[in-house]
């Protein structure tokens, strides 16, 4: 059986429930692709591709020993290491000199569109499409011309959670076995969860980092201030805690999620000072409503707030509420 009429086999199985198969229908119906059709990568004009790799800096800053450290193995092997934006838009291509005319005519290059819009299923535009790691061999792709490619790619998220790129290993070795793949899948996924930490430590790099137990090499990561007010947290840590911007906003404590994070204050004054600013957080700032969350009076909290150094700094500027009158 030819690749295209296994793909269109697959796709009008309705008991066909492989996740490749689900790629291949949202190839057919959402994007209207054809698994015979010869279309390679669109790329980026130059103008546009330098437009988008000064956009993807702090990615491709914080991705660069990872890169170095997977070529050291990979590449030499003659494998391929391609780093893309959250749109599969190639930025950077690693691999050996003597390999390169191979993974160019395949469209891996800087500059080009990996979605699955453009290229079909494939490890970077199927990876950023369910956003998880997968691996895509040989004759799982949905173009019949990548069938002579097998990748292994992990989406990459920064310090919101939100997806920012994705990491991928592809060979065109015929020698490519299903059980070398997972290993270049795990390979992969550990390159990504050590990059989103580069990337989560850059943006909070004054506070005080948690890691927590994750699953797999991606640990959850919080990152709180001296009262441990929760500022920011990994996209591992949002989904073992079930929390969101929102949460973050509210101004929570780490002991909100971490049993026996109380004991981390020096002494109840410090103990004190985190409470009130967490309920100020609660409040956006208006004192009134914070002592009510309290159980105090709106003047025993700012004879608290000056008793304990709590100021407009210890605030966002768009949430304070000036309350002059109970000073």
């Amino acid at each position: 059986m030819k690749h295209a009429e296994r793909v269109w086999a697959a796709v009008t199985a309705s008991d066909h429930h492989a996740a490749y198969a689900t790629s291949w229908r949202r190839c057919i119906t959402l994007h209207g692709l054809d698994p015979d059709g010869e279309r390679t990568p669109p790329r980026l004009e130059a103008v546009q591709l330098r437009r988008a790799l000064e956009r993807a800096a702090p990615l491709m800053n914080a991705a660069r020993g990872e890169l170095d450290r997977l070529f050291e193995t990979f590449g030499r092997a003659g494998c391929c290491l391609v780093l893309t934006d959250e749109s599969g838009l190639a930025l950077e291509r690693r691999g050996r000199a003597g390999d390169a005319d191979d993974f160019e005519s395949c469209g891996l290059a800087p500059g080009a569109l990996w979605d699955e819009r453009s290229a079909g299923t494939n490890g970077i535009g199927t990876a950023l499409a369910e956003t998880r790691p997968v691996s895509i061999f040989r004759d799982l792709h949905f173009l019949t011309m990548n069938t002579k490619l097998s990748c292994a790619t992990a989406p990459i998220s920064d310090h919101r959670g939100r997806i920012v790129g994705a990491l991928d290993i592809s060979s065109a070795r015929d020698d490519m076995t299903t059980p070398v793949l997972n290993i270049y899948l795990h390979a992969a996924r550990e390159a990504a969860a050590q990059i989103e930490t580069t990337l989560f430590r850059s943006a909070f790099a004054k506070a005080r980092i948690i890691m927590v137990p994750g699953n797999g090499p991606r640990h959850g990561l919080l990152a709180v201030d001296g009262d441990d007010v929760v500022l920011g947290a990994s996209s591992a840590a949002r989904r073992l805690f079930d929390i969101d911007d929102a949460w973050i906003k509210s101004g929570r404590l780490a002991s909100d999620l971490l049993e026996g994070e109380e004991g981390t204050a020096a002494d109840f004054t410090s103990a004190e000072r985190r409470a009130l600013r967490a309920a100020l957080m609660k409040t956006s700032g208006n004192v009134s409503a914070a002592a009510r969350l309290l159980g105090t009076s709106r003047a025993t909290l700012h004879r608290k707030m000056k008793r304990l150094g709590l100021t407009r700094n210890d605030m966002p500027a768009t949430e304070w509420e000036t309350d002059e009158a109970a000073a």
